[in-house]
């Protein structure tokens, strides 16, 4: 009886586990990283969205969306995505 409880004991303790597994994968890593950086420049009506990569990523970016629907990794010292990512900012409502 002593072995049957243990072994339902674990069976339950590890399905917890396996199930909150993938929650705690997905707090330890960033959803979005870049790792090769667009180097031409973009023209401001062509800029849909900006988004700064998760601070966790090894290389600082922005994710720019396109109105030619691609998506562009810039790095965050290039001046012209810095002055467009602060626009976008400004007239962001709040």
């Amino acid at each position: 009886m002593k072995t049957l409880t243990f072994t339902v004991g674990l069976l339950l303790l590890l399905t917890v586990y396996c199930t909150a597994m993938p929650h705690a994968v997905n707090e330890i890593t960033p959803e979005l990283c870049c790792f090769k950086f667009f180097l031409g420049a973009i023209p401001r009506k062509e800029i849909l969205s900006i988004v700064k990569t998760d601070s966790r990523c090894r290389n600082k970016a922005f994710v720019i969306s396109a109105a030619n629907g691609k998506d562009m990794c810039v790095s965050q010292d290039v001046r012209w995505a810095k002055a467009a990512f602060r626009r976008q900012q400004a007239i962001k409502p709040e």
